[in-house]
């Protein structure tokens, strides 16, 4: 007896024999076209289920002139920020039905930006989102001329439309100002990179909360994201403790700053909220969890993700959208009290 061969691969009319349907009706469905009976559509999808069928998506463009797939360029990936960001989009483009094709840069130069655009451009993907945290991807992107739509994310409002991101500047006027209610006559900041767009927001909103607070300011000490930044940053505070500056509240522009921070504190035997009230900006999953648990600024990442995929799809369509920027959230928790009170010498 010969070997049988292989079995054929299953096709769409399979789905309507098994549906008692027309292949047109299943060809509506399986694209989401609205005027389907609801009894009809259950029955089709049913059948798809039973049958393990998979739609042939290079066909399915052929016919909708769409692959149901965005593009998203992004250059650093490797903070929690940015990375949390693609989950977010990921998630949102997935429940809106389409697919996420991510290319990272080495480098945000113009000529990486339009080789990362050409290459969607080829894959003939339906849009293109770009993260643009940074000075040089704003730069880059001003630079492309993309002949599908493009979205920028969290650019700061460095680019002026079509984009998305979160109110860094509110969420840094909320951690300001929960310092200052809590009766700290001023509020230190640790800053991100100069050439990063959310951190020079942070620095606007940390500063215009100050001012109109009529509060000092202080010099700003400026940090890369990193721990090791913060905890450098958190032994020049102790230094100038010691020299006799008031430093009674810290802002951190992220948790991981804030992270090393509190290490260089605790080595300098100071303690937060004893000695020195600390907040940070993004709630790590770890932020719960630290030594004391971090007062922080969340950004809502799955709204972001669901705003911009929102974006695309209006652009896709020719209507016009202007999305707000997503509005942070201040969870206080056990790093951050009252002014302490002043220490009274030893046999005084």
């Amino acid at each position: 007896m010969e070997p049988e061969g292989p079995s054929r691969a299953l096709v769409m009319s399979d789905v309507a024999a098994r549906a008692g349907v027309s292949h047109q009706t299943v060809s509506r469905v399986i694209n989401g076209h609205p005027n389907v009976a609801p009894q009809t559509r259950e029955r089709v999808e049913r059948a798809i289920r039973e049958l393990g069928y998979r739609p042939n998506t290079a066909a399915r463009a052929l016919v909708t002139g769409s692959t149901r797939t965005i593009g998203f360029v992004t250059v650093n990936i490797n903070q929690y920020g940015p990375a949390q960001t693609l989950v977010g989009l990921e998630r949102a483009a997935r429940a809106a039905g389409y697919s996420l094709s991510v290319t990272v840069l080495d480098e945000a130069t113009a000529d990486a930006m339009r080789d990362a655009v050409d290459r969607f451009v080829a894959q003939s993907v339906d849009a293109v989102l770009a993260l643009a945290t940074y000075d040089d991807a704003v730069e880059a992107l001003h630079a492309v001329d993309a002949p599908l739509p493009l979205v920028t994310v969290q650019s700061g409002g460095a680019l002026e439309e079509p984009a998305v991101g979160v109110d860094q500047g509110a969420g840094a006027r909320l951690a300001t100002r929960h310092l200052l209610d809590l009766g700290h006559r001023t509020v230190h900041h640790v800053t991100g990179p100069a050439d990063s767009a959310e951190a020079r927001d942070r620095v606007e909103g940390w500063r215009a909360e100050l001012t109109a607070a009529r509060a000092p300011v202080p010099v700003c000490l400026h940090g890369d994201w990193s721990p090791s930044s913060g905890y450098e940053a958190g032994r020049r505070l102790a230094a100038r403790r010691r020299a006799g500056e008031e430093v009674t509240a810290v802002f951190v522009a992220n948790d991981q700053m804030a992270l090393g921070l509190l290490a260089a504190f605790h080595e300098e035997g100071l303690e937060a909220p004893r000695d020195v009230s600390v907040v940070g900006f993004d709630d790590l999953p770890e932020a719960p969890y630290l030594t004391p648990p971090l007062t922080t600024v969340r950004q809502d990442f799955a709204e972001l993700g669901h705003r911009a995929v929102e974006l695309v799809l209006a652009r896709l369509a020719g209507r016009e959208l202007r999305p707000q920027p997503v509005t942070p959230v201040l969870l206080v928790r056990s790093s951050t009290g009252p002014v302490p009170a002043v220490r009274t010498p030893a046999g005084v």
